[in-house]
């Protein structure tokens, strides 16, 4: 059995998700993702092909796939995001896609948090200052008592809920699903379209899949419609904003500012709007990587993959961290 591992955070960090690959004695071919269309097929060609994908973000297209099969047993995702594959083309040629929920909310409610704060307080601009010699202040926002809009109810939206509420934040939320008992423990204002939660809102926070309904969801249109001064953070996905109308609302004070842990092409390809303009700070999409997240979305998903290809279906029990 062969398997290509391209998650990077996975790769770096060191854990017990590493012994589960080594037990197996497959053999793993470790190369840096994220990869394009181009990286894999010729990643195929050149190893002949192999058992498991166990990706991170890579473009695992129906091409890549066609190009991978008859061999290809299972395409394994570590994370929770699945629009850098074509699921369908996977279902239509009977390819599973396995994933990993439920391993990283707590870290990325704390990274959003920490987004929002950063950029309430001017966090890039004090900090680049400093360090440069120079003692430029600017004036932040305080959160408390400020409304905050979360676009999405899945776990990661109701964690950041759960962290906003402690800090005196008011929660209002558009998304399919709320469990009863959560909209009275924080007290959650539902709205039934973001054209309704916009207006709202001091700071909106975007916690949806990336699909062709939410892409480029978040444009000039519906930023006009945001308040004067609101934050936008977004720890989803690059392609859920229209990145130029973003970098001119933060540029023209529209919106106070903008935080991100990820972009519609990563890495970043230069020049890119974003770069100039000081109240926008972003992250390398690390969100969930940290030392814990890392070993329960690894062990997650080194299992599904190992397990998978030994006919070991036992995944509940498996993925006991």
């Amino acid at each position: 059995m062969k398997i290509l591992l391209t998650t990077t955070s996975f790769a770096d960090t060191p854990g017990k998700h590493h012994d589960v690959l080594t037990r197996s004695q497959f053999d793993v071919v470790t190369v840096r993702g994220p990869l394009s269309e181009a990286d894999l097929l010729e990643l195929l060609q050149r190893h002949g092909g192999f058992d498991a994908l166990l990706c991170g973000d890579d473009q695992i297209t129906a091409k890549v796939m066609d190009a991978a099969l008859p061999r290809l047993r299972v395409i394994s995702k570590y994370g929770i995001g699945l629009d850098s594959i074509d699921v369908a083309a996977a279902t239509a040629r009977k390819i599973p896609v396995l994933f990993t929920p439920g391993v990283n909310e707590t870290t990325v409610a704390e990274h959003t948090i920490m987004l929002m704060i950063g950029v309430a307080k001017n966090l890039w601009v004090h900090a680049s200052a400093v360090k440069a010699g120079q003692w430029k202040r600017q004036t932040g926002k305080e959160l408390f008592d400020k409304h905050l809009g979360l676009v999405g109810s899945g776990r990661i939206a109701r964690e950041v809920a759960r962290r906003a509420r402690a800090m005196g934040m008011h929660i209002v939320s558009f998304g399919r699903f709320w469990p009863p008992e959560l909209l009275k423990e924080f007290q959650i204002r539902l709205c039934e379209s973001i054209e309704e939660l916009l207006p709202l809102c001091d700071v909106v926070s975007l916690h949806t899949n990336l699909t062709p309904e939410t892409q480029g969801m978040i444009n000039a249109h519906r930023i006009a419609m945001m308040r004067d001064g609101a934050i936008l953070v977004n720890t989803g996905r690059g392609g859920l904003i229209v990145e130029q109308d973003v970098a001119d609302a933060c540029r023209s004070g529209k919106l106070f500012g903008y935080g991100a842990d990820t972009l519609a092409h990563e890495p970043m390809k230069t020049p890119h709007p974003f770069q100039t303009i000081d109240n926008i700070l972003l992250t390398p999409h690390v969100g969930s990587r940290t030392f814990e997240s890392v070993q329960r979305q690894g062990l997650r998903a080194a299992n599904n993959t190992v397990n998978f290809l030994t006919g070991n279906h036992d995944y509940i029990q498996a993925n006991k961290f």
